[in-house]
């Protein structure tokens, strides 16, 4: 059960990374939603299985930190890779003529 509260709480988390990073206008709505919730519960998952106990403090902290942490890094590496594609296809497009 505390693994579907932390993949909800990791969605929460990643939709408000949407906000907070720029450049949100290059990749999709829910693209950093569902980064995070899924980050945050493999990192739940892994955690476990390294003998953290779901009733602990640190295996909520270091999943709600570092699902977000990835979100944010996916979204930063997606409007980077996003605004390099245009500038090389409006190159192109301008050079063609």
């Amino acid at each position: 059960m505390e693994l579907l509260f932390v993949t909800i709480i990791g969605a929460a988390l990643g939709l408000a990374v949407r906000y907070i990073v720029p450049g949100r206008d290059t990749h999709g709505l829910l693209v950093t939603m569902v980064v995070g919730a899924a980050a945050t519960a493999a990192t739940w998952v892994l955690l476990l299985w390294l003998g953290f106990t779901f009733d602990g403090g640190w295996i909520w902290v270091l999943s709600l930190v570092i699902g977000p942490l990835v979100a944010a890094g996916i979204a930063w590496m997606l409007h980077r890779r996003r605004a390099d594609a245009d500038a090389a296809l409006l190159q192109r497009l301008v050079g063609a003529r």
